[in-house]
């Protein structure tokens, strides 16, 4: 389906995207700062005020990722080829939402979760950071959603 044709669910994927965009802004200043959820989400949710974004979305990621943060590296852990700690702050922000997306979000499928963390990853990460992400979430959605994974894959 191309993202940008209406949908008659009620989603806007681009205000989704914007959202994921805010979500990878804002857990990239915690991983740095530390600051409290509460102030993070005023902050980053006063910039998606601006745009036509999914303030709900953004809250859900962002709240999420802080809440269940030792069990998304738990799960990325077996994943990586280094400690969660020294992957790339944009990489390590962009695995962690879609982790907390693949366990949390059921609604939103799994190819969808990965090519928004390469987009935002190709945006605000290094030059080959996307590669990186994309191998690691491939292994991660083949092991936590197995049956919509092995259900897409040619026969």
């Amino acid at each position: 389906m191309n993202r940008y044709r209406q949908r008659t669910d009620g989603i806007d994927p681009v205000a989704r995207s914007r959202s994921r965009r805010r979500a990878l802004q804002a857990v990239y200043a915690w991983q740095l700062s530390g600051a409290g959820e509460r102030d993070l989400v005023a902050q980053f949710a006063h910039e998606q005020a601006k745009e036509a974004a999914d303030l709900e979305y953004f809250e859900d990621l962002v709240r999420g990722v802080l809440k269940h943060v030792a069990t998304l590296d738990e799960a990325l852990a077996v994943h990586l080829d280094r400690t969660v700690e020294e992957v790339d702050p944009i990489e390590r922000a962009a695995l962690r939402i879609a982790t907390y997306e693949l366990l949390h979000r059921p609604d939103v499928p799994y190819r969808v979760v990965i090519n928004e963390a390469i987009d935002s990853t190709k945006r605000f990460g290094s030059e080959h950071g996307h590669t990186y992400v994309n191998g690691v979430l491939d292994k991660a959605a083949a092991a936590i959603r197995s049956t919509e994974a092995q259900a897409s894959r040619p026969r």
